[in-house]
This record gives C-alpha cells, structure tokens and sequence, in this order.
C-alpha cells in the first residue's frame, strides 16, 4: 500500500524486455529484494538492487494498462516506496493497482496554483465524486467538478516541483487509479450486497 505522496523524481536507465532499471537515491534507503516500489503509481517488485538503482520487472499485463511500456531511457518517473506501519498517511489509500490510462486535457494557471483538466477512462470515470481521491502518476490528487469522464485538481506549487507534472502538457497520457473506498462502495452498492431495502436496513440497526 502506498499514500500518493511522492517520495522523489527518478529516471529510467535501462528498459530490457519485462525488466526496467530506474536510477534513484532516497528510495533506496532501506530498500530490499522483494520490496514494493510505485513506479508512477504502479506496484513494482524489486528483483535486484545496485548502489545507485533497482531492477523491477514488469508483467505483460502493468505494461498492457500503464504508461510503463511506453517508457524509455531518460524518463523520469515518480517514485513511492510501500508505507510503513507507523507512517503518516498523508495522501490516500493507494493501491499501486492501475486501473487504466487517462490523459491531460488542459492546465490553466490560477494565482500560484494551476488546475489541470483530465479525461479518464471508463474504468475510472465511473468512481469520480467531487473531493474524492484519485492517484494520477502515482500522485494523491483531489477530484474537482467531475463532469462524465473528465475532472480537474489543484496543483500546488509543490507537487509540480517534487514530481513529473512539471514536465507533462496536454494530451500526454497518465496512469490511474481509482479511490479503492469508492470502488468497493461502488460495487457493493450496484450488486446488491447487504441490499438498501427497509427490512435488512432494520436487520441490521439501521431502521
């Protein structure tokens, strides 16, 4: 599990088949073998570590519903390692689990903030509320005036410096990943289960 905050910008080295090496330093302190990294929001499993980088491998399906795959050297990537028991949560729940690739539609700047414009996916779009949570690139964002499959966020001044939103314009495409509340909510309510009827409502306390 991570919280969207990201820990620090690194840059693609090597991108071989299903393993990508990323050039890091802060999230390689206490990193190990098998350690889970989010690698612009995706959960990566690292299979081999150096003084200076990481070797995770990558499965056919990350590539199929990430940006990863369109990765090459020279990228930068946001990078988060696992929380912690004891960590501050400072973001949201975030899974690492993709759940599909949006795109930038717009930025627009407002005083020292900016609020960026996207458009999600379907497998996304349908869990949007307004101030709900949404990871874009592995970033903790704040949904704002969801309208059908596109939304916007503030960006603050710091995000923009501490992660690869800087370098990012419209039509670039973006990992993303619904708030993991909100989907089982979501399901849980559109299957049925524990049904909203008035008699299993008084089953349960609730009336």
């Amino acid at each position: 599990m991570f919280t969207g905050i990201i820990e620090e910008v690194g840059a693609v080295s090597r991108c071989s088949g299903s393993e990508l090496a990323i050039l890091a330093t802060v999230v390689l302190d206490g990193l190990e073998l098998g350690d889970s990294v989010a690698v612009d929001g995706a959960c990566l499993t690292v299979a081999a570590l150096h003084e200076d980088s990481f070797v995770a491998q990558v499965s056919p399906e990350t590539l199929a519903r990430t940006t990863l795959g369109r990765l090459r050297p020279g990228h930068a990537v946001n990078l988060e390692r696992a929380l912690a028991l004891g960590d501050r949560m400072g973001g949201h729940m975030v899974l690492g689990h993709v759940d599909g690739v949006g795109r930038i539609e717009g930025v627009r700047d407002q005083g020292k903030f900016q609020l960026w414009r996207f458009r999600a996916p379907d497998e996304v779009a349908k869990y949007l509320v307004p101030k709900g949570s949404i990871s874009i690139d592995g970033i903790s964002l704040t949904v704002i005036e969801p309208r059908g499959a596109e939304f916007s966020v503030a960006i603050i001044p710091t995000t923009l410096r501490k992660t690869t939103l800087s370098a990012k314009r419209p039509g670039d495409p973006v990992n993303m990943e619904a708030d993991i509340i909100g989907k089982h909510v979501y399901h849980y309510v559109k299957e049925g289960r524990g049904g909203l009827t008035q008699e299993k409502l008084a089953r349960m306390g609730f009336a």
